[in-house]
């Protein structure tokens, strides 16, 4: 279990950028400069460039350059913010958190929460192994309270071990009226950022969005 990346490390990281940009842009000006001064001994002494279009080559290029600090302050602010809620998420790890997940099965029931339609007649849940098959289709009960998924089937016994997802399928008169992701009850083994989100990686290798998590809890503390 483990949080993945280093605070301190990240932050300095998003500094060193700030400071390459401004000395990038240092570097941009004085070669202006030196471009501006060649410009103005070079020109026509009977048509010499008016002042104000200095003034507007300056101001150019002081609006470029503010506007690339602008936006280098805005990563390093991003990296920074990512990195804080990751920081918050440290004492997630070894915790269950409740999201529309796969599940991982290693002979241990999973709590599963359906949450079928309340207009429905009939619910069913169904059960996917980690390739995509089906492997089990269950009638479940018209309501969101929670169930225990034993992975055990009428014909082939107990499951393998593995990643297996849950869906339920909400029928009214026969009729299938809505078909959503059942919330599971999934341990969490480590924490990370990509692409500037924080991400969750359960026990087993799935992966949920850390804003999608709806519940957590203490799985010493589940009885």
């Amino acid at each position: 279990m483990e949080i993945t990346a280093s605070t301190p490390t990240a932050i300095a990281a998003a500094s060193n950028s700030t400071t390459d940009a401004r000395g990038a842009i240092s570097s941009d000006f004085e070669t202006f400069l030196k471009m501006l001064t060649t410009q103005m001994q070079n020109q026509d002494p009977l048509d010499p460039v008016k002042s104000e279009d200095f003034a507007v080559q300056l101001a150019t290029f002081s609006s470029v350059e503010q506007q690339v600090l602008t936006n280098d302050l805005l990563e390093s602010l991003g990296a920074q913010m990512a990195l804080t809620g990751m920081s918050q998420l440290a004492n997630w790890v070894g915790m269950e958190a409740r999201a529309p997940v796969a599940g991982y099965f290693d002979g241990q029931a999973i709590t599963l929460l359906p949450d079928p339609k309340l207009t429905a007649d009939n619910a069913e849940l169904v059960v996917r192994n980690a390739a995509g098959a089906v492997v089990q289709r269950l009638t479940v009960p018209v309501s969101d309270q929670p169930l225990q998924w034993t992975g055990i089937t009428e014909t082939s016994g107990t499951l393998p071990d593995g990643l297996y997802d849950f869906t339920v399928e909400s029928y009214s008169d026969g009729v299938l009226v809505s078909t959503d992701p059942a919330e599971v009850y999934a341990q969490i083994a480590e924490a990370r950022v990509e692409n500037g989100e924080t991400v969750l990686v359960t026990t087993g290798g799935a992966t949920v969005a850390a804003d999608a998590v709806t519940g957590l809890r203490d799985p010493l503390l589940v009885i």
